[in-house]
């Protein structure tokens, strides 16, 4: 009786997180739909019209986003924002997390405060004496200034975050690595960083989801030749009557590259939110 209590109620769990995953999909699926469709398909009904008329799909749509210059180098200026930054953030949170877990050194605790001071410092506070800063330096209007400003603004969480993970870490496996003689670089590069692949990875997931799909501090610090797809979308809105064509996939590509990011680290990301729940 137990056993068919049990095997109900997992069933019933089940169905309810599929019933949770469709609906949670079902934007996507629509966005897809609505990208294969033409402006004249998408002005006479909604995308599930698709279901009785299957004809209307076509990648024609694709085909006009491969020859929009501006949503292609949008694109790419997306790409070269997101991955640098998120190389960045999580390269050094890595080593100043180590660092503040298990090297001693003058002001140890006092700067990690005021690491943990900045996470409450509101991002729109920075952005016109950053952008004034970054006008004096040239670096107003260009990809590596977009860039500099999301390290900035993400190391203070990033750092907190491993900082605390690798804290955790068991103190009598670092100091038997020392006894070993092995360095602090090869205890961080082959002891530490495996065992904290997790929570580095949950890291780096959030970090380029917030960069990618960002659009306050692009709109403030890109220009048209650096601008990234969420600014570029913007700015394609205004004519959504005349370019849906174009839109809709564009809209597609920006959505779902986060997507398969986060589903081809979902294994890693599970691990490090189960490891600090046990913790």
């Amino acid at each position: 009786m137990n056993a068919i209590r049990r095997g109900l109620g997992n069933a019933v769990v089940q169905a309810f997180l599929v019933v949770i995953g469709l609906v949670w999909m079902t934007p996507l699926a629509g966005l897809f739909l609505s990208s294969l469709r033409s402006a004249e398909d998408t002005a006479k009904g909604g995308w599930w019209t698709v279901f009785a008329s299957p004809g209307q799909l076509s990648f024609d749509n694709y085909a006009a986003l491969l020859k929009n210059s501006g949503m292609t180098q949008a694109f790419w200026n997306t790409v070269l924002i997101s991955v640098p930054t998120t190389v960045l953030v999580v390269a050094v949170a890595a080593l100043a997390g180590y660092a503040f877990a298990w090297l001693d050194f003058p002001g140890r605790e006092a700067i990690f405060l005021l690491v943990v001071a900045l996470l409450v410092v509101p991002v729109q506070i920075g952005l016109l004496p950053v952008a004034k800063l970054f006008g004096q330096l040239g670096l107003f209007g260009t990809i590596p200034g977009v860039v500099l400003f999301h390290v900035a603004y993400g190391l203070p969480f990033a750092v907190f975050l491993l900082r605390n993970y690798f804290a955790e870490m068991p103190k009598e496996m670092l100091e038997a690595a020392r006894m070993d003689g092995g360095s602090e670089w090869r205890i961080f590069t082959r002891l530490v960083l495996p065992v904290g692949r997790p929570a580095i990875a949950s890291l780096a997931i959030f970090q380029f989801l917030w960069v990618w799909n960002d659009m306050l501090v692009a709109l403030l610090f890109a220009d048209s030749s650096s601008q990234p797809l969420t600014v570029e979308l913007q700015s394609q809105i205004r004519q959504f009557g005349s370019n849906i064509d174009v839109l809709a996939p564009g809209a597609f590509l920006s959505l779902v590259v986060p997507v398969v990011v986060f589903f081809a680290f979902q294994r890693h990301f599970v691990q490090g939110v189960m490891a600090g729940s046990v913790k």
